[in-house]
């Protein structure tokens, strides 16, 4: 087992914090209080099926979708943990290949892995490989952000296509013939979040639209305020490709799990320059307004369709998709 975690994980992580290999890293509290006066500290599991995708693997997804737990939340994401379930037989070279790219997805975010566990199960106990990574964040001074927040007129933001990765995820499994390749949009957000926090500070709310996509997502800040949101079809930005997979599949995209895509809820006055932020920002140069917050049915969504009727978008009741992220 030291081997294999030295070989591995160790060795594709390494830095100061993470070197003296204690049973916990330790950490500057004077530079975690000068950057912020709270902390931020999420968990996440990963299982995803497969662990190897278009646009990221296992060892990516587990490090952005971390980062972005901390980062709607407004805080700078600083230090991240690994646990890795391993089942049995699994090749040391596939682990090595997901250590490196946690490494390179955690120094490209500017982000230290410092801490982390290693266990492998018999054959037969998990699907070769689990992770579950924690990150602990600072929230600087006056960033007040939450799901209870939101207000009849505000606006409702995305930053970009939706939907990319739950189609993605699906098209890699290959158990439907489909020419088209479609990318996950596995990315970390927070750059993105400060730049749209410093342009906007009327920002009430932000989510990542995650397992359930921007339909889950909304649904939680409407009953979670006792608002009701209206979103207009016409206006919610996709890939005619992820469009198109759905028709043939007959899945709804308001719920196809994204990894890259956050919904923000902004006060009227300050929609234009949140838009424009997030506009600027490589990751959300496809940003729209979908929707506004209203008066109407309290804890409600409803979306203007392409025909002009309405109808609600509920809560995702089950999994859509299994072992999405």
């Amino acid at each position: 087992m030291k081997d294999l975690i030295d070989d591995v994980f160790v060795a594709a992580f390494d830095n100061s914090d993470l070197a003296p290999m204690e049973d916990q890293a330790r950490l500057d509290l004077g530079m975690l209080a000068a950057a912020g006066d709270r902390l931020a500290f999420t968990t996440d599991a990963v299982v995803v099926d497969p662990l190897f995708f278009p646009g990221g693997d296992i060892g990516k997804l587990a490090v952005c979708g971390t980062i972005n737990d901390l980062a709607v939340g407004g805080a700078i994401p600083l230090y991240l943990s690994c646990a890795a379930i391993i089942e049995e037989g699994t090749s040391v070279e596939l682990l090595r290949k997901v250590a490196q790219s946690m490494a390179h997805s955690a120094q490209l975010a500017g982000v230290r892995i410092v801490t982390g566990d290693t266990k492998v199960v018999p054959r037969g106990a998990c699907d070769k490989l689990f992770i579950t990574a924690s990150g602990l964040g600072v929230i600087p001074k006056g960033v007040q952000l939450n799901a209870h927040a939101a207000r009849p007129g505000d606006v409702v933001l995305v930053n970009g296509l939706l939907g990319e990765h739950g189609a993605a995820i699906l098209a890699a499994r290959g158990e439907m013939a489909l020419d088209c390749t479609i990318e996950s949009d596995c990315a970390p957000l927070h750059e993105l979040v400060a730049a749209l926090l410093a342009r906007a500070p009327g920002v009430r709310c932000l989510r990542d639209a995650t397992r359930g996509g921007i339909a889950t997502v909304l649904n939680e800040i409407a009953q979670a305020s006792h608002v009701g949101i209206e979103i207009d079809e016409a206006q919610c930005p996709m890939r005619e490709q992820v469009r198109g997979f759905c028709e043939i599949l007959g899945l709804d995209p308001l719920y196809l799990a994204n990894e890259g895509k956050l919904v923000a809820i902004v006060a009227p006055e300050d929609a234009d320059a949140a838009l424009t932020a997030l506009q600027a920002h490589p990751l959300g140069a496809e940003a729209r307004i979908v929707g506004r917050v209203t008066e109407l049915e309290p804890g409600r969504v409803v979306m203007r369709t392409l025909l002009g009727g309405h109808r609600i978008v509920d809560m995702l009741v089950g999994e859509q998709l299994p072992r999405i992220c």
